[in-house]
């Protein structure tokens, strides 16, 4: 079985399976939203159902918790946890600082909530997420529907004076229709293809009326877990300043990889 799976899907099966090690008995864990983050709460799930683990787990998204109860995880909301002790997430790009694009999925806005009221985030990723600087990845904003073209013009003005190399925004779209996120906002994607500080283009683009708030994650991940094909798997630690590899054994089996259409 395992020649059905893509040198990509591998690589974040592995990288999802070494970020499970994190998860203790007892805790209330963040979920993340996507292909990367599916993973993950599958190995979860099967580490409820086979070894007894203990979980609450307080999802990103709609998408997420009905597959975390799928999968048999305990589903409770933030205001239940009030306070999480990890969180664990995929990223569209992150660069050697571990500062990120999230927002490929559209939970941008639950997924930076959760990530900042938890102890520690790690980030879980294959390879190909690593980049020198942020900004190939468009950049989801969550604006409110009202005047959202007026908002699209004022973050375009305001993008003249940043330091990034594109200007162009676009609606994204679901079908003939503007895809619509679990707050019932709009999502615009900035194609800056370089971002040269990511920092103060955050502070600035939290700052606009009609923004609800933008997918750099700065100063939020404490680890990224880091995939590859072959079954390798490196764990860096920002905090700690430590790189550690390892190879985990790649057996797929048909209870965790039925049903993954990501």
């Amino acid at each position: 079985m395992s020649g059905e799976l893509s040198p990509i899907d591998k690589a974040k099966f592995v990288a999802a399976k070494r970020a499970a090690q994190f998860v203790e008995d007892g805790m209330r864990v963040g979920l993340g939203t996507g292909s990367t983050a599916a993973w993950l709460v599958r190995c979860l799930g099967e580490m409820v159902r086979e070894d007894g683990l203990r979980i609450k787990g307080v999802p990103t998204s709609t998408r997420t918790a009905e597959l975390a109860r799928d999968v048999g995880i305990e589903v409770i909301s933030l205001d239940e946890a009030k306070w999480l002790d990890l969180t664990i997430d995929g990223a569209d790009e992150f660069d050697g600082d571990l500062n990120l694009i999230k927002g490929g999925g559209g939970a941008l806005l639950q997924e930076k909530i959760v990530a900042t009221a938890s102890d520690q985030m790690v980030v879980i990723a294959d390879i190909g997420k690593e980049v020198e600087t942020l900004g190939a990845f468009p950049l989801p904003i969550e604006v409110i529907p009202f005047g959202w073209q007026t908002t699209q013009a004022l973050v375009e003005e305001t993008l003249i004076s940043m330091d990034v190399l594109g200007r162009q925004s676009s609606l994204r779209m679901n079908g003939d229709r503007p895809f619509i996120t679990d707050e019932g906002n709009h999502i615009l994607d900035l194609h800056l293809n370089r971002i040269g500080n990511a920092r103060q283009l955050a502070l600035v683009l939290n700052q606009m009326p009609g923004v609800v708030e933008n997918g750099l994650f700065i100063d939020i991940c404490d680890a990224v877990v880091i995939g590859y094909g072959d079954g390798r798997v490196e764990v860096r630690d920002i905090n700690e300043g430590t790189v550690a590899t390892e190879r985990l054994d790649f057996v797929e089996t048909d209870n965790l990889f039925s049903d993954l259409s990501d």
